[in-house]
């Protein structure tokens, strides 16, 4: 179809989202220091989750690689949600932090709802208050601070594009406020045609088939099987599901996506491995946000990224 993006006889492009991230990152640590800024950046992780405890650590040492001020503030499981909220006040009102993200999930005792809308809407880097959700859906992203997974989706969607996605048809799996609502945004702001579909859409293969772009974050691994893919589509494989790999070695698993990838990439023109796709943006584009707080607080223009 003269729309899609072109295809290839030969197996997809892999959309490496490290090196991706890391041209971010570099973009990033040379406009720290042409601007001569320190953004602050302050991550709260309240209880012993080892996944939250691995991703805090991840997004505290790339702050500190990156020249930003990193603090961490690690709290018991047993902590209040009043004294979250007190902690979370003291953040908004500390002009050395441009950027607070509050680590979930939360313990169940703590209202997650209460904590991310008690932070700045100014400093929330993960984009989940609802007046930068808000923002975004009325068309003003510019305004707003975007929510890092499919803010980085998009990045990668546009490189393996390689043009204006105006008038493609997107096709988004899944409907989260972390990824699936903001990403359907994102991709109607670049004038797509978008679709989002949901455990309760009917005949799902067909609508994918359809799709020059197709976004999978379901968490459900390897739902999307190649013959869903229209041939010459970007797919962008959201999921991380570790599954059982007796092939390995008895109790040992391996990572795959939402997507079939051997079978999806015969068919793509482009598509994100797991792991090594969409992961490494997530954590580069929260750095981003955290620029971009720190410029909008001291009145300088934010980079495009």
């Amino acid at each position: 179809m003269d729309r899609a993006p072109s295809s290839s006889a030969d197996a997809a492009k892999v959309i490496d989202g490290k090196a991706v991230a890391a041209e971010v990152t570099s973009m990033i640590k040379q406009a720290v220091v042409a601007s001569g800024l320190k953004p602050g950046l302050a991550v709260v992780l309240v209880g012993e989750d080892p996944a939250s405890q691995v991703y805090v650590g991840a997004k505290g040492r790339k702050a500190e690689e990156l020249g930003f001020h990193s603090v961490q503030h690690t709290l018991s499981a047993a902590t209040s949600e009043a004294d979250v909220l007190a902690l979370v006040r003291a953040l908004n009102a500390d002009p050395a932090i441009h950027g607070i993200l509050v680590q979930l999930p939360l313990p169940g005792h703590i209202n997650a709802a209460a904590v991310l809308e008690t932070i700045d809407p100014a400093k929330d880097v993960d984009g989940f208050h609802p007046i930068n959700v808000g923002r975004l859906a009325i068309g003003e992203p510019e305004r707003a601070l975007i929510s890092c997974t499919p803010a980085g989706c998009l990045l990668l969607i546009k490189r393996a594009v390689g043009r204006p996605l105006a008038g493609l048809d997107a096709l988004v799996i899944g409907r989260s406020n972390i990824v699936g609502k903001p990403m359907a945004q994102l991709l109607l702001q670049e004038s797509c045609t978008v679709t989002i579909a949901h455990s309760k859409s009917r005949d799902l293969a067909a609508l994918a088939r359809r799709a020059d772009i197709l976004v999978a974050a379901v968490g459900r691994p390897e739902m999307v099987r190649g013959d869903w893919v229209k041939e010459g589509a970007v797919v962008i494989d959201v999921g991380m599901n570790r599954i059982p790999a007796p092939e390995r070695g008895a109790g040992k698993t391996r990572l795959v996506g939402d997507v079939a990838y051997t079978e999806a990439s015969l068919r793509a023109s482009a598509i994100t491995p797991v792991p090594g796709g969409v992961g490494p943006m997530t954590i580069a584009m929260l750095m981003a946000n955290t620029l971009t707080a720190a410029c909008r607080a001291a009145g300088i223009q934010p980079p495009h990224f």
